[in-house]
């Protein structure tokens, strides 16, 4: 059976990685994505290593499961072709700011015309409502302004990015939530709709979830930031041999893991015999944690944890990955063999359906490499492709 968007067509006219990797995931799960690309095509195409021009790794990891058309918006006859592509879609997503989208004349209200029933996703920095509609804002730029980069303070002693681009790609599953409801209304209504998804607002939500604490009641209760992660300590703990991550969170974790490593004084400690203790003396609870961890190698907690309920586990790198027996056990890493780019690795599909099994229905597309398919399926003769082929309008791989 196919997967549970088949049949939903998604004309994706984003680049990067904030709405790619959300286009990626629909087509994941059996949507009919055109990703709508410049004639110089995905600025991530250039990106990381690569066996072919235009087909980098960074590339390869938010385009599988899509087709690829150039269309020079600029040009008159890539717009027409795109509000043509528009008439039989259900979805059309970009990611260009308000003012470039107007320029462009790709504002919800011309789509609205040819196609009410099409859900208009726009994704970009911030609000348009706000004074920092008009500004450009990527990953960095976005983690700094919503706190996360501040956070960071407590153990690198100086505000510092994640290592990993947070920002996009919490936007990307905000962009895949706001769709399917989208798409769901309409399903209701038989109307679509504009759904604007900023990336700034989607972050400082995201982060506020634990971190508004205190400043959840008015007058506030505490400051802000929740306790427990804030500190320095919560970390991974040195073992004999490494290192090991440990959190026995609920009182009944704590109980079962004193009894473990023979320290039934520690269950009985009032600092600690419930959770609110625990968070009112979180340091001292991280330093006994840490005094305990450096007692055993990896090996012999694993051993030791095996059969618990105490949440646990190793301090994997990334090549660690690869070989972890969870993904091995679970098939996630899957080969397959790319048509220009010969062998790939890439990750599996992390939901699971009983009934419509998601699956990658396709791999990466070169640039352009559906262009003449995609605009024949939509109705154009092989003299108005040709034309488009001429003027630039168009391209193909």
């Amino acid at each position: 059976m196919a997967g549970p968007l088949a049949g939903v067509r998604i004309l994706d006219c984003t680049t990067v990685v904030l709405g790619p990797w959300a286009a990626q995931q629909l087509g994941d799960l059996g949507a009919d994505v055109v990703k709508i690309e410049p004639p110089e095509g995905d600025t991530t195409r250039q990106l990381g290593p690569a066996r072919n021009p235009g087909m980098a790794a960074f590339y390869l990891g938010c385009n599988r499961s899509k087709r690829s058309i150039v269309l020079d918006l600029k040009q008159e006859a890539g717009r027409n072709a795109l509000f043509k592509l528009a008439e039989t879609a259900d979805v059309l997503m970009h990611n260009y700011r308000p003012e470039p989208a107007k320029r462009l004349g790709v504002e919800y209200e011309a789509f609205e015309k040819i196609n009410p029933r099409l859900v208009y996703l726009a994704t970009y920095g911030y609000r348009s409502a706000g004074p920092m509609g008009r500004k450009a804002a990527y990953d960095d730029i976005i983690q700094a302004g919503s706190g996360l980069a501040a956070l960071q303070t407590v153990v690198a002693g100086q505000p510092r990015f994640l290592p990993t681009i947070v920002a996009d790609k919490t936007s990307s599953n905000g962009v895949v939530s706001a769709l399917l409801a989208a798409l769901f209304a309409r399903e209701r209504t038989g109307k679509g709709q504009a759904v604007e998804v900023p990336m700034y607002e989607t972050l400082v939500s995201f982060v506020m979830v634990e971190h508004l604490y205190g400043e959840s009641f008015r007058p506030a209760l505490d400051t802000a930031g929740y306790k427990r992660v804030l500190n320095k300590e919560r970390r991974p703990y040195p073992s004999k041999d490494g290192f090991f991550a440990l959190l026995p969170y609920t009182d009944g974790h704590w109980k079962e893991f004193c009894t473990l490593v023979g320290r039934p004084d520690l269950a009985a400690d009032a600092r600690f015999t419930t959770l609110a203790n625990r968070l009112k003396n979180v340091e001292q609870y991280y330093a006994t944690l840490a005094g305990l961890c450096a007692e055993r190698t990896n090996a012999e907690w694993v051993e030791l944890l095996k059969t618990s309920n105490v949440p646990h586990g190793p301090v994997n790198t990334l090549d660690d990955l690869f070989v972890d027996p969870q993904l091995q056990a679970t098939g996630f890493w899957k080969e397959v063999e790319h048509p220009t780019e010969g062998k790939l690795r890439m990750p599996d599909i992390p939901p699971r359906f009983s009934k419509t099994k998601p699956e990658v229905t396709r791999l990466q597309p070169r640039l352009g490499e559906h262009s003449v398919e995609i605009l024949r399926e939509a109705g154009f003769t092989a003299a108005e492709i040709d034309a488009m082929l001429k003027s630039g309008a168009t391209k193909t791989a």
